[in-house]
């Protein structure tokens, strides 16, 4: 020990006096790691390498950039050749500038102002422990296909909120995280417009998949946590609030009526077995507050749908009603008829989806009527009969409904 100098007693020690990294990686390395699965996935959806150019997307500017760094660093090189099966670091075709001019700062002001979220340009600012996760939140963000289908509900977001029928509300707890529901993160408005099934993460905590579209026309892929930590972190990120509803009985119409929802009974066009026995009685029934249209529009990739198309059979307008109380109270008459159908959602996990009834179409307009007159509580569907069974007393009051 005499022989050594001190700089050489140091990297003697260094090996021990670092803590082992989980799964043998250092942070560094789980970044540059997560920065290519990114890239890969680009290839993947787009069947080619991201592309420099002022004409391109703004992420494929910055996978492109990302790409030219990783293809010049022997240590990138090095790190993720077992996992280049694409064989994206062999290539040069993509270099459009020379990669060292770009820096971290320079690559952040080409990004400024191009439509980019306060995640990305915070994201080399993360503690290292959530380097990854935080790469996690903005993983598929990519441009929105469908916005068109989304951008009138921002529309209305937005009235509603200089009208006074929306609130913004400080972010609390990950039981906001709904489908359907807005939020302000980054500065954007996000929708989440799907939400995947629940699965335990391997320190035992519950989470889901989500779709949030975003009013900048951009969608994310990301993890419900993952939304949650961002919102969390942002000091102006927000809940919006639900349009104020009235009460759950209405009393008599009136002019000032306003038009709260729709009922909508719905029937599916999968394939899967227990749907084609049964098409004719099972029925989706539901309560929305938009259009009922737009509501199914990607039924296809919406496990609540069945992951299928589907054909409306009924509807009824609401007027001055609590829509997620009356939908209770629907589900709650047919529940002894509830259809507990498995399916795999878009991610490749098992869903059951369990707002499907084995209920004629008649008893249903039954139900309808009896939700107008005020009734509807004190029934319950008999699947012996296949009729409702008067089980109590009903309110007095009634329901607003007009047919369509």
């Amino acid at each position: 020990m005499a022989d050594l100098d001190l700089d050489e007693l140091r990297l003697e020690l260094d090996a021990f006096a670092q803590p082992e990294k989980k799964g043998g990686r250092s942070p560094r390395e789980e970044r540059i790691i997560a920065g290519f699965e990114d890239i890969q996935r680009f290839v993947g959806q787009h069947g080619r390498v991201p592309q420099h150019g002022e004409d391109r997307d703004i992420f494929e500017r910055l996978y492109a950039v990302r790409l030219d760094r990783l293809r010049t660093l022997e240590e990138c090189r090095a790190l993720l050749a077992p996992l280049d099966h694409q064989g994206l670091l062999g290539g040069t075709e993509n270099a459009a500038a020379p990669v060292e001019t770009m820096d971290d700062d320079a690559l952040l002001a080409e990004l400024e102002g191009a439509g980019g979220d306060a995640i990305i340009t915070g994201l080399r600012h993360v503690r290292a422990a959530a380097d990854k996760r935080a790469a996690e939140e903005i993983a598929n963000r990519t441009k929105c296909t469908d916005f068109e289908t989304f951008k009138p509900l921002f529309a209305q977001v937005k009235k509603d909120l200089a009208d006074g029928v929306r609130q913004t509300r400080p972010f609390q707890t990950m039981a906001e995280i709904r489908q359907g529901e807005f939020f302000i993160v980054g500065g954007q408005v996000a929708y989440v417009a799907a939400v995947g099934e629940e699965f335990k993460t391997q320190y035992e905590r519950r989470d889901s998949r989500l779709r949030v579209i975003y009013d900048n026309g951009t969608e994310s892929d990301v993890l419900l946590r993952s939304l949650q930590r961002a919102l969390h972190r942002d000091a102006a990120g927000r809940r919006i609030t639900d349009p104020a509803a009235g009460p759950l009985f209405a009393g008599e119409a009136d002019e000032d009526d306003l038009e709260s929802g729709t009922i909508y009974v719905l029937r599916s066009k999968s394939d899967h077995p227990v749907v084609a026995a049964h098409r004719d009685v099972l029925h989706k029934i539901g309560v929305t507050g938009g259009s009922v249209a737009r509501r199914i529009a990607q039924a296809k990739l919406d496990p609540t749908f069945l992951m299928a198309d589907v054909e409306i059979v009924g509807t009824w307008k609401l007027f001055n009603i609590n829509r997620t109380k009356l939908e209770n109270v629907i589900h709650r008459v047919f529940a002894p008829a509830r259809a507990d159908i498995e399916i795999t959602d878009r991610f490749g996990n098992p869903v059951i989806a369990r707002e499907w009834f084995f209920v004629p179409r008649g008893v249903v307009d039954e139900a309808v009527e009896r939700i107008r007159d005020g009734t509807i509580t004190a029934y319950t569907y008999d699947p012996k009969t296949a009729s409702l069974a008067r089980t109590g007393q009903a309110g007095n009051a009634q329901y607003i409904i007009h047919n369509t």
